[in-house]
């Protein structure tokens, strides 16, 4: 297959190739370059999705030089798509658009430096001076980034060609810090030409929550507080700190994934239809419904919250140790290292519906998924004791590990007796015959490109989300978490013994 030519047709559609372009990939020797970034590039180069003149320049500190970045980058490919899954004739051309500066990235005198290799790249590559900045540094240095290129002048979109910028997550620790880093940003580049992102949302289930809820008939009518008991939506992973034990005490976990991972897939489920499919309308409709969720009053706080830490315990039957004993960690540590917030919606959809949303560190099991549980059936036509052992129905959307939407329905066990069991009905993504589906950076890598902004977040959703949070880490900072629940557990008790007081119970299975 011809790979590089500037469409590549699949039957009788023709995918999008976004115009030739330079990404300036800031931290190019750091981890995340090499793990997800520049094999995300080469998967799209090799499958005919960017065009022969696709450039990266990367810059970093690091003294590497052109042939030591394309061989390094060289390394990383073949790690996360296997020495054989590497077209040769793809990757010589791929490489040659490869390349690299050191530089300080504080220097202002740098920042003129990079503008000269840019124009000299940009002339040979052809790129029409399309520009793509991708801040893989770490946040404190975002701002700074910002402004030095913007001083420098190259920030400006022109005749030639646009501009944009990509920030990772975290977007700011708190309220006040995410309102003067946007501020800092805006300065520079404008809101349509920022792209926040938050790589849950390049996820396939999390793409397929739209067209699961509005592409089928026999959801949307049933979408709604008539109908829907409780909705769950649960981020967990059986891993500790990883030796980030000193970003985690400044963060925790409602920072690190309730305010955004969770958030935005809570937005998908909870949102209106949308007007239409442009990027605004639906990232509108996802703010909208953040709008309307009930405010934290310290209260609510104490009543529907519940926050841990996890102590030691067992992982795969091996013994791991607790939070205070990992490595850069305050033995005495109150930071959450679990949260589950009972989210509530005032809205003529919602009213009355609870959303549990809750994440953790050091769970049983590695699963993000979204449980919609359904209200009972009316009657008892088969008999109070079969009633008893049923369930009602859910729909069940699993993101990760291994995207899947499982319907669980009462249906009639084999047998002259009429027995009534629970049965899935389930649909796996790994059964398709196109194969494996694309990693989240590839979706959303090409999507800033393309100019598509749907899956990046906008400044009013990251303000929102932060004013939501905040009085729970301020109430919270009064006093610290403790060791609660055990490595390897569905996490503390009290957020199973909150859900039994409405007659509810986690999908833990």
């Amino acid at each position: 297959m011809k790979v590089w030519d500037g469409i590549e047709t699949v039957g009788e559609r023709a995918r999008e190739i976004p115009e030739p372009c330079t990404m300036i990939l800031f931290g190019a020797s750091g981890d995340l370059a090499a793990r997800k970034l520049v094999p995300a590039l080469f998967r799209l180069f090799q499958e005919g999705q960017l065009p022969a003149e696709f450039t990266v320049v990367g810059v970093s500190l690091s003294q590497l030089g052109n042939e030591g970045f394309r061989a390094r980058m060289r390394a990383a490919v073949e790690r996360a798509h296997g020495a054989g899954g590497v077209d040769e004739a793809a990757w010589s051309v791929f490489a040659r658009g490869l390349f690299y500066m050191s530089m300080d990235i504080t220097s202002a005198w740098d920042y003129a430096r990079l503008g000269e290799l840019l124009g000299q790249v940009e002339a040979e590559r052809r790129t029409r001076g399309n520009r793509l900045f991708y801040l893989s540094v770490s946040p404190t240095f975002f701002g700074d980034v910002v402004e030095r290129l913007g001083e420098a002048g190259l920030s400006r979109s022109n005749a030639k060609g646009w501009s944009r910028i990509i920030v990772e997550k975290p977007f700011g620790t708190d309220l006040s810090s995410a309102r003067e880093l946007n501020t800092r940003i805006r300065r520079h580049f404008d809101e349509q030409r920022i792209y926040r992102m938050d790589h849950y949302l390049g996820k396939e289930m999390v793409q397929n929550l739209m067209v699961l809820r509005f592409a089928n008939g026999i959801f949307e009518p049933l979408w709604n507080h008539r109908h829907i008991d409780h909705v769950q939506v649960t981020c967990a992973e059986p891993l500790g700190v990883e030796g980030r034990g000193r970003y985690y005490e400044q963060a925790g976990v409602v920072r690190d994934m309730i305010q955004n991972h969770a958030f935005q897939v809570l937005s998908l489920i909870a949102m209106e239809p949308p007007a239409s499919l442009d990027p605004e309308a639906v990232r509108d409709e996802k703010v909208r419904v953040l709008e309307s969720a009930r405010p934290f009053t310290p209260e609510r706080i104490h009543a529907e919250c519940v926050r841990g830490q996890y102590g030691p315990g067992h992982i795969a039957g091996a013994p791991v140790c607790g939070y205070r004993e990992e490595p850069g960690v305050s033995p005495t540590s109150g930071v959450e290292t679990y949260a589950m917030l009972t989210m509530r919606f005032d809205n003529a959809r919602w009213a009355g519906v609870p959303f549990y949303v809750r994440s953790g560190k050091r769970m049983k099991e590695r699963v993000t998924e979204v449980v919609v549980q359904f209200k009972e059936g009316r009657g008892n036509l088969f008999g109070m004791e079969q009633r008893e052992r049923l369930s009602a129905n859910q729909l069940i959307i699993r993101i990760q590990p291994q995207e899947s939407v499982t319907l669980r329905v009462a249906m009639k066990a084999p047998g002259r007796a009429v027995r009534v069991r629970d049965m899935d009905m389930s649909y796996f993504y790994s059964s398709m015959r196109e194969g494996p589906p694309p990693e989240a950076y590839e979706r959303l890598l090409l999507d800033s490109m393309l100019g598509v902004s749907t899956l990046y977040t906008r400044e009013d959703m990251v303000d929102r989300a932060w004013e939501l949070v905040m009085p729970v880490l301020d109430e919270w900072s009064k006093d610290g978490a403790a060791p609660n629940y055990a490595a390897g557990s569905w996490g503390p008790e009290a957020a199973s013994r909150l859900l039994a007081r409405h007659g509810h119970t986690w999908n833990e299975e």
